[in-house]
């Protein structure tokens, strides 16, 4: 083991928790896929949400546990008898909830590896024996790679080789050609998840304005994909009634109509993808699709697409500076501007010039996988 390892010999019983959401998951999966590799015989055991074990379903080398939230104790219970008689020697706890860590007293582990004082939340330090190091102003995916570096590996060898790999069956892919055809596809997620006071998502009238470049300029079709709430039929409904002019170049709703890994596959056939701070980005991520995402209530240096950071719209030093009347430097790290018109911030002119600049850089990247 390295001098830097909490480890005195290679474990043989690795349990991953991290439950949610899917942007945080694919972020995570390069830290397993790592542990992985150092480890071949090693077992792992990722618990995961139930939605989260559905975009993962597949992955090789990890037994996938699933916990629906909704079922609250009773779920634990049923997990916690899952994995009676089982010892790991380590738990890598890696959800910031006082959820996770009641779940996380039902798994029997010699180790069990947290967050460092500064980013542990909700009180899991009461639940770890073990922190990682801290590291100020981490991405979030270094924050799980910082779990590897604890254990002895090297996170800036890691870093610099990714890996993600996520299954997508064939059934998969013939969802995707069945609704999108030859046709070079630009997939907007407009609506990131709601949460209790997360303002995340941007308007209507600006995605219209981009689609409408992005048409007339590139010929691209744009889909949009996301659940079938409320919020997010009226979205998609207003874009398209905004977007009717555009005939042929009219955006082509995909609510409803696939599976989690059939996002996936759409994802993967698109020439950009553009969401706001929301899994779609992450996933994109994840594929290796060129991705813009739209953020003014998180920061993107926190939490943007990974690989893709340098093509985000950026407006959340301007919305800290108008909403909660400080400079950035002023701020906690990550924390979020909690007003309904941050995202307001951000003009079709922003996302058209950020989109025209990666369409450009990744063209020859696009010609490379056609040939």
């Amino acid at each position: 083991m390295s001098n830097n390892s909490l480890l005195s010999a290679a474990p043989k019983r690795i349990c991953v928790l991290r439950l949610s959401a899917l942007g945080d998951v694919c972020n995570l999966v390069p830290t397993v896929r790592a542990l992985a590799a150092r480890w071949p015989e090693a077992h792992i055991t990722w618990i995961v949400g139930k939605a989260e074990y559905s975009l993962l379903s597949g992955i090789d080398g990890i037994e996938l546990l699933a916990y629906d939230k909704s079922t609250g104790l009773a779920g634990m219970r049923a997990l916690w008898r899952q994995l009676k008689g089982q010892r790991f020697d380590i738990l890598l706890h890696m959800q910031q909830s006082l959820r996770a860590s009641v779940l996380s007293l039902g798994i029997r582990a010699n180790m069990r590896l947290g967050y460092d004082k500064a980013r542990a939340k909700d009180h899991q330090t009461w639940f770890t024996n073990r922190r990682i190091a801290p590291h100020a102003h981490a991405h979030v995916l270094e924050s799980f790679m910082d779990f590897a570096g604890a254990l002895g590996l090297d996170t800036r060898e890691e870093l610099a080789q990714l890996r993600w790999d996520l299954p997508i069956p064939a059934s998969a892919y013939q969802e995707a050609d069945a609704l999108i055809g030859s046709r070079p596809a630009l997939v907007i997620s407009p609506c990131a998840n709601p949460r209790l006071r997360n303002y995340r998502n941007w308007s209507a009238e600006g995605y219209a304005a981009v689609i409408e470049h992005a048409w007339r300029k590139y010929g691209l079709t744009t889909f949009l994909t996301g659940g079938n709430s409320e919020v997010e039929q009226q979205m998609v409904a207003r874009i398209s009634e905004l977007s009717r002019h555009l005939g042929e170049g009219q955006p082509v709703s995909l609510l409803g109509k696939t599976s989690l890994k059939g996002v996936l596959a759409v994802i993967s056939k698109a020439r950009i993808v553009i969401a706001p701070d929301s899994g779609p980005v992450h996933m994109a991520n994840a594929l290796g699709t060129p991705v813009v995402g739209l953020y003014a209530t998180t920061n993107p240096e926190r939490a943007a697409p990974y690989l893709w950071q340098h093509y985000v719209v950026n407006r959340y030093p301007d919305a800290v500076r108008a909403y909660m009347q400080k400079a950035p430097d002023q701020i906690t790290w990550g924390a979020r501007v909690r007003h309904p018109d941050a995202m307001s911030l951000i003009t079709s002119a922003d996302v058209c010039t950020q989109l025209d600049q990666l369409y450009q850089d990744t063209q020859t990247q696009v010609a490379g996988d056609s040939e």
